[in-house]
């Protein structure tokens, strides 16, 4: 895709969403919908015009990823990795940035490999990264692998046998990975965010990257992992619109008790759901955008300051904390908006919205599946900290096991959501 060409063929788009509903219904996995995309240049949308790609900044992509994801919200999520890789690579060494860089603009993708379902202390993780005759070799189990089923490479968090983590970037097809696709959750079926497993695989020196804690880096990415889960819910929400609408315009049955007997399309009271869900959802992605601007100007801040410099010291600018505290504001309010808009889709056509066919449910389940990646009430709590005390928020890097509280006989054990 040329600078020149930055927005989705509307041609493709439509073929995407014609098919979401059979995929849905025999949980048909959309490898040629994204074997498409990515001949299309998409996964290379965020790559800077200096490396030769269109260099789309932060809300033109989230435009193209609301459109995505009200085609198929599925194939717009499995992205997610991809992009936050892509994100993440700006601030690396100019010999890894342009490795990478050409890697992604061949068409190339890089799928997600960061959460262990459990058994890991929160801040810790059971997957090593171990060097071995000048080799560095990767071994370890994820969950929660979105998109890496459909990827030429993933990426995974690791630690260090000399303590800290650091990121091994590996090949799907490489000796020592195995896929699995076993992501039973009742939204958002046909991510691949299942498990895969490493045995000694092979990380070569360009797959290796460091990450500086509380730089600039994991800062942006925290907060673009996050926005990026907004757009595609955006997206349910306008897919939920456009078919609640779809189906009302075309309805012949009536009810005694409608008030008249009218078509649904001209009854006052149904008008007024199908406006309230889209008012909803014109909210929800004004948001969104908003959110959108903020991290494009956050960035930009910390750039202009020299933050991806690997020899940046100091304090980064305060600009670059907006990023986090709009997205964790949006947080609170854009899932409970788009899951309204999906649970009024069934207010609109009665009992017959239900049958399985219509997959309607789907708008639903994903809306909720998406929302509950992490627990939106620490969203909240951060932001009230924050209005109160000026303690910035800090963005989701770890997940894990916590540890027994100081009370006798408690103990609590921590999410095993997705990373970020």
């Amino acid at each position: 895709m040329s600078s020149e060409k930055t927005q989705l063929p509307e041609e493709l788009l439509e073929e995407i969403a014609a098919g979401a509903v059979h995929r849905e219904l025999e949980r048909e996995l959309p490898f040629e919908p994204i074997e498409k995309l990515d001949a299309a240049g998409f996964g290379a949308l965020r790559v800077p015009a200096e490396y030769g790609g269109p260099g789309l900044n932060i809300e033109q992509l989230v435009a193209q990823l609301i459109r995505l994801a009200e085609a198929d919200s599925n194939v717009a999520h499995l992205y997610r990795g991809h992009f936050g890789f892509v994100e993440a690579i700006r601030f690396q060494p100019e010999e890894v940035r342009a490795h990478w860089y050409s890697q992604v603009l061949a068409g190339k993708t890089v799928g997600n490999a960061s959460t262990e379902k459990g058994g890991n202390a929160l801040g810790e993780l059971n997957t090593v990264l171990t060097e071995e005759d000048g080799k560095s070799l990767l071994t370890g189990e994820k969950f929660y692998c979105t998109g890496t089923i459909f990827s030429d490479f993933t990426r995974v968090s690791a630690s260090r046998a000399e303590g800290g983590r650091k990121f091994a970037v590996v090949a799907v097809d490489a000796p020592g990975v195995t896929v699995h696709d076993d992501w039973d959750g009742f939204g958002q079926r046909l991510t691949g965010t299942g498990t895969t497993e490493f045995d000694r695989v092979e990380v070569a020196p360009h797959g290796v990257l460091d990450r500086v804690v509380g730089g600039h880096e994991a800062v942006h990415e925290a907060a673009f992992f996050q926005l990026y889960l907004l757009a595609a819910q955006v997206g349910v929400a306008k897919a939920a619109v456009r078919d609640a609408a779809a189906l009302v315009a075309k309805r012949k049955r009536t009810f005694n008790t409608s008030g008249g007997g009218q078509l649904f399309k001209d009854d006052p009271l149904i008008q007024q759901i199908i406006g309230t869900m889209s008012a909803k959802t014109f909210a929800a992605e004004a948001t969104v955008l908003e959110v959108a601007r903020i991290q494009d100007r956050a960035l930009a801040a910390g750039l202009a300051a020299g933050t991806d410099r690997r020899d940046f010291s100091g304090d980064l600018p305060e600009e670059v904390y907006d990023a986090e505290i709009a997205v964790e504001r949006a947080h609170v309010s854009v899932p409970e908006l788009v899951i309204g808009v999906t649970q009024e889709l069934f207010q609109t056509v009665g009992a017959s919205a239900t049958m399985r066919p219509k997959a309607l449910d789907r708008h639903w389940r994903n809306a909720q599946t998406i929302a509950t990646h992490n627990p939106i009430v620490f969203r909240a709590r951060s932001i009230g900290d924050y209005e109160i005390n000026g303690t910035l928020p800090e963005g989701l890097n770890a997940i894990g096991d916590a540890q027994k509280t100081d009370t006798p006989g408690t103990e609590v054990q921590g999410t095993t959501e997705e990373k970020n």
